[in-house]
């Protein structure tokens, strides 16, 4: 529609027009035009449920010591009336949070977040917890923030731009061929590099070129192969080297069977609203593997190899015990890995402030292998999204692994000599 330039306003509607548009400003400055407000809060026994009106960007969760405290950041929302505490929750407080409303949990004895998700909307938040010790509050504490992201980001976009693909999700393959090895040398410590999404799941798709996500990571995971086999000092094998589908308990499953000594999934962020760039990793957080380790521990057929430890003939709580001493170790190694892959890749990427996060993400739940899941940038970002997939770009993210496992193994190796030496 052709716009028609007119004369200027008289002067008597002048001040009520200014008026309108500075409140309209000071409006649309607090509050972002897609901000829901939260509706309700609910306490129970082992969960808080926190329902809005619509659906929200994000949320995220940490604990908070002295006071014992559980706060969480919600994106996109809006505060709505405090309540009352319940169980062991004494008062809920809200306020304003950067562009969206922190909630904080006032605890009658120390409790952290195990697992939380968004319902099917997007419009309902349940966090589970678990009661723990002082020390074990103080870890939780200490290992930073849970991220939680409801269904395809529903808050993100407007109306007008969300759609839904419908596509039927092949089963789990039966008696999946195990993937080619790269290198020679079988004393050399293996790699297994997984590249995120493939075949019926594209993963995130850029709004600007239509870039995928599942082709940007594949390209990436192949430079980083010939990066580390280059270097000879370890072996490598790709969960996958084509457009294929792979259910996220094939992808670890892959590297366990492989009795691989590190797993690292490569991904490309995304998000529905704002300019958010540079990599981030993601280790699995202790509070957030308990569940898992319960499951495994509680299986019928406990024919698992843990470490080398068959549990098939061990009880419960003799395989509850070791399953729990191999994860912690295996996470601490995990986040150990990420803190040096931050540390090498700041000189050649761009890289997030927070550049270490913990969540707990299904292809980080192998109990016995370090993993990480490195999301080398945004693929919503045209400036990120044509790095990551140029050739330069691959090349220095390649460059980041590599020098972080050499520092890793040769660590490692470090270790087990001193151990060998002081028997």
């Amino acid at each position: 529609m052709p716009f028609h330039w007119t004369r200027a306003p008289s002067a008597r509607h002048y001040k009520p027009v200014s008026f309108l548009l500075a409140l309209l400003a000071c409006w649309f400055a607090g509050t972002p035009g897609w901000a829901a407000t939260i509706e309700h809060v609910d306490i129970k026994s082992d969960r808080i449920v926190v329902r809005f009106d619509q659906s929200v960007a994000d949320a995220s969760a940490f604990m908070l010591a002295g006071p014992e405290r559980i706060a969480v950041d919600v994106g996109g929302a809006t505060p709505g009336s405090n309540s009352g505490g319940k169980g062991m929750v004494s008062a809920v407080r809200q306020g304003w949070h950067g562009d969206g409303t922190r909630i904080v949990f006032d605890l009658t004895r120390p409790a952290v977040v195990t697992e939380g998700s968004f319902g099917s909307d997007g419009r309902e938040l349940t966090l589970e917890l678990r009661t723990v010790d002082d020390a074990g509050f103080a870890r939780a504490a200490a290992e930073g923030r849970l991220r939680f992201l409801p269904p395809f980001n529903l808050g993100a976009e407007s109306p007008a731009h969300r759609y839904e693909v419908a596509q039927n999700v092949p089963p789990p393959a039966r008696g999946l061929p195990l993937p080619h090895i790269y290198g020679d040398d079988d004393s050399r410590p293996l790699v297994v590099i997984d590249a995120g999404h493939g075949g019926v799941d594209p993963g995130a798709i850029s709004p600007i070129d239509g870039r995928r996500e599942k082709d940007v990571t594949l390209r990436i995971a192949r430079a980083i192969r010939d990066e580390l086999v280059a270097s000879g000092r370890v072996r490598v094998a790709l969960t996958r080297d084509d457009d294929r589908f792979l259910v996220l308990q094939e992808r670890y499953g892959i590297a366990r069977r492989l009795h691989a000594d590190l797993f690292i999934s490569i991904h490309c962020d995304s998000v529905g609203a704002g300019s958010a760039s540079g990599a981030s990793v993601y280790t699995l957080s202790e509070v957030a593997s308990d569940k898992e380790a319960a499951k495994l521990a509680a299986r019928e057929n406990k024919a698992d190899i843990i470490s080398g430890v068959n549990l098939a003939s061990t009880t419960a709580d003799i395989s509850s015990i070791l399953i729990e001493l191999t994860q912690r170790e295996t996470m601490n190694n995990s986040a150990n890995f990420a803190r040096l892959l931050g540390r090498e890749a700041q000189p050649l990427i761009p890289v997030r402030p927070n550049f270490h996060r913990m969540a707990s993400l299904m292809v980080l739940k192998a109990p016995d292998m370090p993993s990480i899941l490195f999301e080398t940038g945004y693929i919503s970002n045209p400036t990120d999204a044509a790095f990551i997939d140029s050739p330069d770009g691959r090349r220095r993210i390649a460059e980041s692994i590599l020098r972080a496992v050499e520092v890793h193994f040769a660590r490692r190796m470090a270790s087990n000599d001193l151990s060998t030496s002081a028997r």
